[in-house]
């Protein structure tokens, strides 16, 4: 019994210890920011600019005028200012430990689950978010995964008492995981992967078109689940479509475009290159999944994931960066950085993390990029963002709010830095 009470014990000084910083209160004050070099989002630098924020807004952004500066005046002499990065298709608040089932959130069982929502799952006090704002990560689109359709993700801010406070947009997509005739399958006997076709691939695809065809002709009215689905012929969601071939990308394409859906969302990797041209006459925006990654082919360059991005956006497609997971999810801005050496410029690359995905999310009018009017959401750091060995941020606002950046990790600096500093 002692044995019990004392782990529980351990458990809750823990947990204590592990709590997330609070969440900042609104902006009562206007602040100016002089002296600094501004990155806009939207392809532009500003030098030596000037940026006022009040009411959580961005009321002027340009060069110095005496006449505008209004409350606290911070000069960033040799710092620069960026907008929030934006996380897409993550799993964010949705799961805290891998290993623990019952932490974990983001998967529901069966096939089709268009009425799942992951708004109502998301844990605003998850220990994995402020890492995250640590590196610049500040908005994030929590979707779910599994199954042939796996449900409706929403765009949430990273500083918020609930997923009520965190809602920026809700239900801002259906997620569709389209099949593959061929899949991947480990072979202990060889030790190395093997092309294995699925026998089910039919079924699924009829599945699939099934319900979209039921949700659209308006069949069972108080279905939830043809309910979700009809909310994307009426124009309240996007639908992303993650397929990882290219027979798979253009199959799921022309079906959605054949039902009136037509600009959906495509989520991928490699499997993009061999039909960027079909890409691009289709017109869709596409989020490349994973940045570091392993070729498709045996055969391929190894860092051919790498440029994935680069060609998409030198073809003209909307394009924005995502992250496996949500473990590391904050190295985000250098695997924009990455596209650097694959030959986009930096200011390009900056903008697949933060106005590519704003514009494909729908939410540009007001995050994204930094402009007169839109929400002061950005972060101020003493290097470049998208270089792992220069980037140390400062501070983070998010709609004019300065967030608290402390955490875990911070204190574990902290500590460790102090002691082999007495040593010294």
């Amino acid at each position: 019994m002692k044995t019990i009470l004392f782990t529980l014990l351990t458990l809750v000084i823990f947990r204590a210890d592990a709590i997330r910083p609070t969440p900042a209160e609104a902006q009562d004050a206007p602040e100016t920011f002089i002296n600094a070099t501004i990155h806009t989002g939207d392809g532009n630098v500003l030098n030596n600019a000037m940026m006022v924020i009040e009411s959580g807004q961005i009321s002027y952004l340009g060069s110095y005028q005496k006449n505008q500066e209004k409350g606290q005046i911070n000069d960033l002499k040799e710092h620069h200012i960026y907008p929030g990065f934006i996380l897409t298709n993550t799993n964010l608040g949705l799961t805290e430990v891998d290993a623990v089932r019952a932490s974990v959130d983001f998967k529901e069982t069966g096939q089709l689950n268009p009425n799942v929502r992951t708004s109502v799952a998301y844990n605003a006090d998850s220990m994995r978010i402020p890492p995250m704002r640590f590196n610049g990560v500040l908005l994030a689109q929590v979707v779910p995964v599994g199954g042939l359709v796996s449900g409706s993700s929403s765009v949430m801010q990273l500083d918020a008492w609930n997923w009520d406070d965190a809602l920026v947009k809700n239900d801002d997509g259906l997620h569709i995981n389209w099949p593959s005739i061929r899949n991947k399958k480990f072979d202990y006997a060889t030790f190395s992967m093997k092309l294995e076709k699925d026998k089910n691939y039919g079924d699924k695809v009829i599945k699939i078109k099934t319900l979209f065809k039921d949700a659209q002709a308006g069949h069972s009215p108080d279905n939830i689940k043809l309910d979700a689905v009809a909310a994307v012929f009426k124009g309240d969601k996007q639908v992303y479509i993650h397929a990882s071939t290219p027979t798979a990308i253009i199959e799921s394409i022309e079906f959605m475009q054949s039902m009136g859906i037509n600009q959906p969302v495509l989520v991928t990797g490699s499997a993009a290159l061999p039909v960027i041209d079909f890409i691009v006459s289709a017109d869709v925006p596409v989020i490349i999944n994973s940045v570091h990654s392993l070729p498709q082919r045996n055969d391929s360059p190894v860092e051919q994931p790498y440029a994935v991005a680069v060609k998409l956006q030198q073809a003209g497609v909307l394009t924005a960066l995502s992250y496996p997971g949500s473990m590391s999810s904050r190295n985000l801005g250098f695997t924009a950085g990455t596209t650097v050496a694959q030959g986009l410029d930096k200011n390009t690359a900056l903008q697949l993390i933060t106005l590519n995905p704003a514009r494909i999310l729908k939410i540009d009018n007001r995050y994204g990029s930094l402009a007169t009017d839109k929400s002061a959401t950005f972060f101020i750091s003493t290097g470049d963002a998208l270089d792992m060995s220069a980037q140390q941020l400062q501070s983070a606002y998010i709609d004019g709010r300065k967030i608290d950046l402390s955490g875990k990790q911070q204190k574990l600096y902290k500590r460790y830095h102090d002691k082999y500093q007495l040593a010294e």
